[in-house]
């Protein structure tokens, strides 16, 4: 009797591991939880392994959209994006993440990212700087509507940055107006950086001479008609600013 059982216990063995075999061949490997995905791409996170992060994350808000994990993974997301330097990707993320949750806890350290992903955008002073006054207006609305946050802080430094690119942006076409022969421009340009930048102390008083200059090289252009129409203006204007 043992004789017999034996190999029908053998049998029976290579007929169950057969079995799990075929399973594991023609099966679908069972899916990642919202937990494990979350982990996963928070310790990709911590190896600087961006591109995983991004997918583990990706993965965790499109398979479990009402997860407790799916929340913290879509402001990682936006952060797996940062780190990585795709900016533009980052916005969209955090921008999301303010769209579907304005109330949460973290929306302050969301808008302080979204302007740094905005300022950091920046590269070179003879482009246009409309990511540079967006980064602004999310400064202006962290400040504001939350000044006891740690980020508030931190958020002015960046305001006091970005407004000097601002003005050195407009100082710069000033220049290039000036050094053109386009004095009209030139001294509208000059004047808008000192009614508009006069906290930036250096760049308003070389704005406010040029300005000057440039009003009577400008003045040279016109008719007697015009010139009598713009003097007194300029006159009121040069009284406040100089």
């Amino acid at each position: 009797m043992r004789r017999l059982m034996v190999p029908v216990l053998v049998a029976t063995l290579l007929l169950l591991s057969g079995c799990i075999w075929i399973d594991s061949y023609f099966l679908p490997p069972p899916e990642d939880t919202a937990q494990e995905l979350y982990e996963a791409g928070t310790d990709a996170m911590a190896e600087k392994d961006y591109n995983d992060a991004q997918e583990y994350f990706s993965k965790l808000k499109d398979r479990f959209p009402f997860s407790p994990f799916a929340l913290k993974g879509e402001l990682a997301l936006g952060d797996a994006y940062y780190l990585d330097e795709e900016y533009v990707l980052a916005l969209e993320a955090y921008k999301e993440f303010e769209a579907l949750h304005p109330s949460n806890e973290n929306i302050p350290y969301v808008l302080y990212q979204i302007a740094k992903a905005n300022i950091d955008m920046f590269r070179s002073i003879d482009r246009r700087q409309e990511n540079i006054k967006e980064g602004l207006e999310y400064l202006y609305r962290l400040v504001d509507t939350y000044p006891d946050s740690q980020y508030a802080e931190a958020g002015k430094s960046l305001i006091v940055k970005s407004r000097r690119i601002l003005a050195e942006h407009e100082v710069y076409m000033a220049d290039f107006f000036w050094r053109t022969e386009q004095y009209g421009p030139a001294w509208h340009r000059y004047q808008y950086v000192v009614e508009n930048f006069s906290d930036i102390q250096d760049l308003r008083d070389y704005a406010a001479k040029r300005a000057e200059y440039s009003y009577f090289e400008y003045q040279k252009t016109l008719s007697e008609e015009e010139r009598q129409r713009i003097q007194g203006s300029w006159i009121r204007w040069i009284k406040q600013w100089l």
